[in-house]
């Protein structure tokens, strides 16, 4: 088995070029020794987590957003930004359920972690496997706003998502490598899955 290597090297100086609402833009002078002094852009990123909610029928509840930078509006499961200090990311998981699809769930695992896009982001992300799924009551649901307003939610079976992943037709990273990994714990009868309280090797947060 291999594993990535934790290292740091030496930051000689740091900037912060951009405070954004929800995450940052940092400039780092990074001394690599041999191979010289360099500078690097990155967004400093709070993390994510993610939920992959799965039904006794094998359907994944995923919900359709307009992503902006993309100009799509993408399939993706409820997911949302660990932007609370201290927040247990399975808290925050479960709050994203039920804030973005009205549900909750009872059995909680780990699926897999994941950087976004290491070459230019700290995103970290967590996906969960969430499942003995129950509906919120109508009366203490979430009140949706802005981009989350009026998205739709689906239940949907998950060989058409994997079917829909190698037709090239949806893109999304989270969704992408959630129901894989869905599907390994399903064909290996849940031994790929780890607890809800699994070391993360989640990288520093902007709340740090």
């Amino acid at each position: 088995m291999i594993a990535d290597v934790p290292a740091e090297r030496p930051v000689l100086a740091t900037e912060l070029s951009f405070a954004g609402r929800v995450w940052d833009l940092r400039t780092d002078t990074v001394d690599l020794g041999e191979s010289g002094v360099v500078t690097r852009n990155y967004v400093h990123h709070t993390g994510a987590v993610a939920v992959m909610a799965l039904n006794d029928r094998d359907e994944l509840f995923l919900v359709r957003q307009y992503r902006h930078p993309v100009r799509t509006e993408t399939w993706e499961p409820p997911a949302g930004l660990l932007d609370l200090a201290d927040e247990d990311p399975r808290d925050a998981a479960a709050r994203e359920l039920f804030e973005e699809a009205d549900l909750t769930a009872a059995r909680w695992d780990v699926l897999i972690d994941m950087y976004a896009s290491p070459g230019g982001s700290s995103e970290g992300i967590r996906i969960y496997l969430a499942r003995d799924i129950a509906e919120v009551p109508e009366a203490k649901r979430f009140a949706r706003s802005e981009e989350e307003r009026d998205m739709e939610g689906r239940w949907v079976p998950l060989d058409e998502v994997l079917a829909s992943i190698w037709a090239g037709s949806i893109c999304g990273p989270t969704l992408l490598a959630g129901a894989m990994a869905v599907d390994a714990a399903r064909r290996s009868h849940g031994a790929t899955l780890r607890p809800a309280d699994a070391a993360w090797r989640r990288p520093p947060s902007p709340l740090d």
